[in-house]
């Protein structure tokens, strides 16, 4: 459960640090004084959108911290294990800096955190029913998520439409398939064109480079092999040659290396240019000996070089790029032929299908019975809250077509009144009858919630008298299995709280500030006569806060 929220700067919350307890603690206070931005600061710090603008004019930066205590909660523990976001012991922190500019910082027991894994946690941790949820149930897709809600199919309702893109896509590739492979026939044919007269130039790795060396060599033939003979001669056979003169040198410096030894290592690097420069003599020779003029093989290679060379310009290609554009031929055809494979797309296809309908037929059947108990729960949550007489039921109706959410429609029907025939929700009931049929639904759900604190933002609008004081009941009966806040602007339900915050907000400096105080029993007894009786409080109307109160306390 929500062990305590701490919130600076913040709207107009300047610094407030609340700690928790369980049960039923109900916030009530002037409108406009901040009730709501507890719930907005919650929501950020679950994983809504960020805005600068929800920074308090003045400060740099919000930051928001909660303390969530997760014991018996193995699921959570998993969930941290697979993150890498594991505390040292059960209790979860979480915490979001915003900044003027929009940009936000999040926070899992001290480590960075995604907005991804806060809203993925925070599913685990609090289910917020907002003031406007009856709206919603107008709508057609509020109406299937909340029953797969309460039929615990939300995850099996994922895999469905995912399973039906899954088979959308497939379908698409055979019917692309199927198209490109009556346009495409040409294209092939182009293809296999191309890649047959690549081929038969029988390309070889690197070849353009190796044949421009062999044609540089054999058409400069008669050159090599004359300055090879010519530097052989310089070295080795001429008169004055270089070896001729070096053995001078060495002959001479063997003489005067007797006189002094120094020279010693003079001789021996001599010896070493004598060996080096006679090994080069032997390279030329050998060199030179291997040459040969060949006009034909110089004819062979020019040849061969024009044939690339124009297969190259044909294809407007350098010459040692066709080697790549073959694989690239190849690779176009190859999936061409491919995507022309409808037999194997038609299979995958059909394949898709099975898997859509095993999981769809699953998700009816989960439905179907959600359906039937839901129906009856909220229409026994109806009879409570002055709609004696009225049904209620959910209608699933078989598609023409499978959707992405399943193989039926769901439409929530209501008969306001004893004795009239089942009407669709949006057609039927009137501002204030929605309203009390969405809160007989969020009390049936929330009485099968996996998450152990529910929030319930202002959901009695519209409502009063002894529906307000029912409401208030159920709430209590709820903070019995599971940690619930309410905000409220009814007394009756008020009343009921375990726990009661008042929220309000004053001027200091010509800032507004928002604070939270939790209520003793005479300040309790202030605030409901207030929320009775207005700005003037009567003996009377404090006596009759008192009553409420009294008759309202929960049985020891």
């Amino acid at each position: 459960m929500l062990l305590s929220l701490t919130v600076k700067d913040f709207v107009i919350v300047d610094n407030i640090s609340l700690d928790f307890q369980a049960g039923f603690t109900v916030l009530t206070g002037e409108t406009g004084a901040g009730k709501s931005i507890l719930l907005d600061a919650l929501s950020l710090l679950l994983g809504d959108r960020a805005e600068g603008a929800q920074v308090r004019e003045g400060a740099e930066r919000a930051e928001i911290t909660a303390e969530f205590d997760t014991r018996g909660r193995p699921e959570i523990d998993a969930w941290l294990e697979e993150n890498g976001l594991n505390g040292d012991d059960d209790v979860l922190l979480l915490r979001r800096l915003l900044d003027k500019s929009g940009r936000s910082r999040s926070f899992v027991n001290g480590q960075a955190a995604t907005l991804s894994q806060l809203k993925q946690l925070g599913e685990f941790l609090v289910d917020i029913h907002g003031q406007h949820a009856h709206q919603s149930l107008m709508k057609a897709d509020a109406q299937r998520q909340l029953l797969d809600a309460y039929a615990g199919s939300s995850a099996l309702a994922r895999d469905v439409h995912k399973a039906w893109q899954d088979w959308q896509a497939a379908r698409r590739a055979r019917a692309d398939a199927e198209r490109l492979s009556r346009e495409s026939e040409v294209e092939r044919e182009r293809l296999n064109w191309q890649i047959n007269e690549l081929s038969e130039l029988n390309l070889q790795p690197d070849e353009w480079s190796a044949l421009n060396q062999s044609h540089s060599r054999l058409a400069n033939a008669a050159e090599l092999a004359q300055s090879a003979q010519l530097a052989v001669e310089t070295l080795s056979e001429m008169d004055n040659s270089c070896l001729t003169m070096l053995s001078q040198v060495q002959t001479r410096l063997s003489k005067l290396a007797n006189l002094d030894p120094r020279l010693a290592d003079t001789l021996s690097l001599l010896d070493s240019v004598d060996a080096e420069l006679r090994e080069v003599v032997y390279s030329l020779r050998d060199y030179a000996s291997d040459i040969d003029e060949n006009p034909g093989q110089l004819a062979e290679v020019e040849g061969r070089l024009d044939a690339l060379m124009s297969t190259a310009r044909k294809y407007r290609v350098q010459p040692q790029d066709l080697q790549e554009k073959l694989d690239d031929w190849q690779q176009q055809l190859q999936a061409l032929e491919a995507s022309a494979d409808i037999e194997a797309l038609s299979l995958a296809e059909t394949s898709a299908l099975a898997r859509y309908r095993t999981q769809a037929e699953a998700l009816s059947g989960k439905r179907r019975q959600a359906a039937s108990e839901l129906s009856a729960r909220i229409g026994a949550e109806m009879q409570h809250l002055a709609m004696s007489g009225a049904r209620f039921a959910i209608e699933l109706a078989p598609l023409s077509e499978p959707s992405a959410h399943g193989l039926e429609s769901i439409e929530y029907l209501v008969a306001a009144n004893a004795g009239t025939s089942l009407r669709p929700l949006a057609k039927v009931a009137s501002g204030g009858e929605l309203s009390r049929i969405s809160l007989a639904m969020q009390v049936v759900i929330s009485q099968v919630a996996s998450v152990p604190t529910l929030i319930f933002d202002e959901v009695d609008v519209g409502i009063g008298g002894r529906v307000a004081e029912v409401i208030g009941h159920m709430l209590r009966q709820l903070g019995q299995r599971y940690q619930v806040l309410c905000i409220t602007h009814l007394p009756q339900v008020a009343s009921c709280g375990s726990h009661h915050w008042q929220v309000s907000k004053s001027e200091h400096k010509g800032r507004v500030k928002s604070r939270i105080e939790p209520l003793d029993s005479e300040q309790r007894v202030l605030e409901i006569a207030r929320m009775l009786g207005g700005v003037e409080l009567t003996q009377t109307t404090r006596e009759h806060a008192a009553e409420m109160l009294a008759s309202n306390a929960p049985a020891l």
